[in-house]
């Protein structure tokens, strides 16, 4: 093969470390996925207070010890220490930026579990995390060809790789992934001085009169990508929820490209899957039988053979749909189907939640947690999985929900449109599709639904053929290696 690249991979989520959203997926697999293809690959992000040092086998470098960060008008020390990303046959070396105040003294990544409030230092946070990011590469002398910034709480790294006059970054390109368009790093421009650039450099991060750390990273990264070809068509277009910054975006169109997400196939495979009861070997009733007892007993269900499982696993907010469900509470609710619903977020929707639940105690079931080995049950247990979503820029539990033998119930959009194809479509469909964002549309999509389950033979068929779905990231790891190595050809 051709000269294998160097390529550091940063993001503020990483499986097995920390997870809140899909990015914590996607900053494991990728890297396997590089890392199988033969490049050098490692990872680094922050060191939350629930990473175990023990358990993960974190140690100490001595060269990264008490690293000094200038943050505007004080100076604050990291360590930064090692551990490894494992997958069978395959590992990923990853850095640590431990810091008591910023990272280890708070159990959440972005927000408070409990309140799901952010950190009101979460500026502060990142930019001293972007900066270590920077000051661990000169330490270790280890300059990459490429490092790969995912969303905006790494969108400060392009500029700073760009700006600093270190001659040893000249070949060091950047990548800036978006994850989430509208969760752009948007602060009051005090924070701008605490990121250490000449003030000349804020024109680039300043919209609508405030910091946006995402405009700074479109604007300084070699090439932009999203995750899913149609979520790159949306966002280019939407003025209203991109706060206009898909303007910045649009000037930036000829280095900017959608590329769908693929999935973790040896961790999320039903036939290997060891946080399942059950696991796939050749037929799908005893497989989806035997999880669903299962899923059933833990939430606290009866196990009715006839009676249809719905389940969700979102981040308790709009976003998701959550809203919809309540809603539709009364009509969904009087039909012969179970719910169930695993996830953390917002703390009035969730009192809705819980409202919904005492009034239907037999139907439906709720835990307010993150909890990823109990996720793969509900997958593996349930008969449709909720994506009711508003946006969804790719929508990987949709890709999990079909290769566990669960039928989808999506809203189109985003990734989710390059991927659900409706069950009208009788050689392909897998998923059941809505257009509109609204209660009445999703309450039709449970009615078809429960009248697809009572056809049995119908609906196995479309689940099993579901199940032999190849969404692995061999395809997708191509294209960013094609990304990489034009970007070296324009810095060489």
């Amino acid at each position: 093969m051709a000269k294998p690249l160097n390529i550091l991979f940063v993001s503020s989520e990483v499986f097995p470390f920390a997870k809140e959203s899909g990015i914590a997926d996607v900053s494991y697999a990728l890297p396997i996925a590089l890392r199988h293809m033969g490049h050098d690959v490692r990872l680094m992000l922050p060191k939350y207070g629930t990473i175990s040092e023990r358990r993960n086998r974190i140690y100490e470098i001595n060269r990264l010890r008490d690293i000094p960060i200038e943050l505007g008008d004080k100076i604050e020390f990291t360590t930064v220490k090692s551990t490894s990303v494992v997958s069978p046959g395959t590992k990923v070396q990853a850095y640590v930026t431990s810091h008591i105040g910023y990272f280890e003294e708070k159990t959440g990544v972005y927000h408070d579990p409990e309140t799901w409030i952010e950190y009101q230092d979460n500026a502060e946070r990142f930019i001293f995390f972007n900066k270590s990011v920077v000051e661990t590469c000169n330490l270790l002398g280890w300059y990459p060809d490429i490092i790969h910034c995912n969303d905006w709480q790494t969108a400060l790294l392009p500029a700073l790789i760009r700006t600093s006059g270190n001659e040893k970054f000249k070949n060091t390109g950047t990548v800036f992934t978006i994850h989430n368009f509208y969760r752009q790093g948007v602060y009051g421009l005090h924070e701008f001085a605490k990121t250490g650039l000449d003030k000349s450099v804020l024109p680039n991060f300043k919209h609508k009169n405030q910091l946006n750390l995402m405009k700074g990273a479109i604007q300084y990264s070699n090439y932009i990508t999203t995750v899913s070809p149609t979520y790159a068509q949306e966002i280019l277009m939407d003025k209203k929820y991109s706060n206009g910054l898909n303007e910045v975006l649009k000037e930036r169109i000829d280095k900017f490209k959608g590329i769908l997400n693929g999935i973790d196939s040896v961790g999320w495979n039903p036939a290997r899957d060891s946080l399942i009861i059950e696991k796939f070997k050749k037929d799908y009733e005893t497989f989806k039988t035997s999880n669903k007892i299962a899923l059933c007993k833990i939430f606290g269900l009866e196990y009715k053979q006839d009676v249809p499982l719905f389940a969700m696993i979102p981040r308790i907010g709009y976003q998701k749909g959550v809203g919809l469900i309540i809603e539709a509470s009364d009509e969904i609710f009087s039909k012969d189907i179970q719910f169930i619903l695993l996830g953390q977020g917002d703390a009035d929707l969730k009192e809705k939640l819980t409202e919904i639940s005492n009034k239907y105690p037999d139907k439906v079931k709720l835990r307010y947690e993150f909890n990823e080995d109990l996720s793969h049950q509900v997958e593996a247990g349930c008969n449709f999985f909720l994506m009711p979503s508003q946006y969804e820029p790719c929508g990987l539990n949709l890709m999990y929900s079909i290769v566990y033998g669960a039928i989808p119930i999506v809203r189109a959009t985003g990734g989710m449109k390059d991927i659900a194809i409706d069950v009208r479509n009788e050689l392909e469909g897998n998923a059941i599709v809505f257009e509109n964002y609204n209660s009445k549309e999703l309450a039709v999509a449970f009615n078809r639904a429960v009248e697809l389950y009572s056809n049995n033979e119908l609906f196995k068929t479309i689940a099993e053929r579901g199940m032999k779905a190849n969404y692995s990231w061999t395809a997708s790891a191509l294209e960013y290696e094609s990304i990489y190595k034009s970007i070296i050809k324009e810095l060489s």
